[in-house]
Formats: structure tokens, C-alpha cells, sequence
């Protein structure tokens, strides 16, 4: 691959990074399936949460390389992927403390 070539593909890698960084979901999209399948849903959400830090963090891996200067996209896209992991971890928190109830609840 010449150099020009491999400066083309990270151009479009890059420019595929912006997108979707300002796109203004912030939090995963879930299909919904009547309920049947609930850790088929955590998985779907987890895998959405990663996806949106490794975008965050090949973007701040490009500003830090000097291979783009978008260093606010690069903060935008790191601000969500850490809002949406602190949401997962207080959906988390209170799945497990209404677990808590149930098990501390007499018959």
C-alpha cells in the first residue's frame, strides 16, 4: 500500500469516526423483542457501549498521533462513551439492589 493510499483510508476511517460521534444518539439503541430474550439485550448494550469507547479512543489515539486535529469530537465522542458506561453501571446497580429486595423479602 503506498503511502497516498494508506493516507486515504485513514482519511475515510477518520471521517467515518466524525460521523459517528456527532450523531446525537447517545445511548445504545435496543430492539426490543417482548421482553423474552433479557441478556440478549445486556449483551446488544454492552457491545454498543464498547464499540462507542474504542471509537473514543481511536480518535484520541489520532489527536495524540497528530493525525487529526479534531480534538473536540474526539472529547464529544469520549463524553458519551463514559456517560453511556455510567449509565449501564447504575442500570446494573439497581437491577442488583432490587434483586437485594426480593432475596430480603418473607413469605
Amino acid at each position: 500500500m503506498s503511502p497516498i493510499e494508506s493516507q486515504q483510508t485513514m482519511f475515510g476511517k477518520m471521517v467515518e469516526m466524525q460521523k459517528m460521534a456527532a450523531s446525537d444518539n447517545i445511548e445504545p439503541a435496543i430492539v426490543s423483542n417482548g421482553g423474552a430474550n433479557i441478556s440478549g439485550d445486556f449483551k446488544h448494550v454492552i457491545r454498543s457501549i464498547n464499540a462507542q469507547q474504542n471509537i473514543a479512543g481511536d480518535m484520541m489515539k489520532a489527536v495524540d498521533a497528530g493525525e487529526s486535529d479534531d480534538v473536540v469530537g474526539a472529547m464529544v465522542a469520549s463524553q458519551k462513551a463514559s456517560l453511556s458506561f455510567s449509565m449501564l453501571m447504575e442500570m446494573r446497580n439497581k437491577v442488583l439492589n432490587g434483586i437485594d429486595d426480593v432475596m430480603r423479602m418473607s413469605l
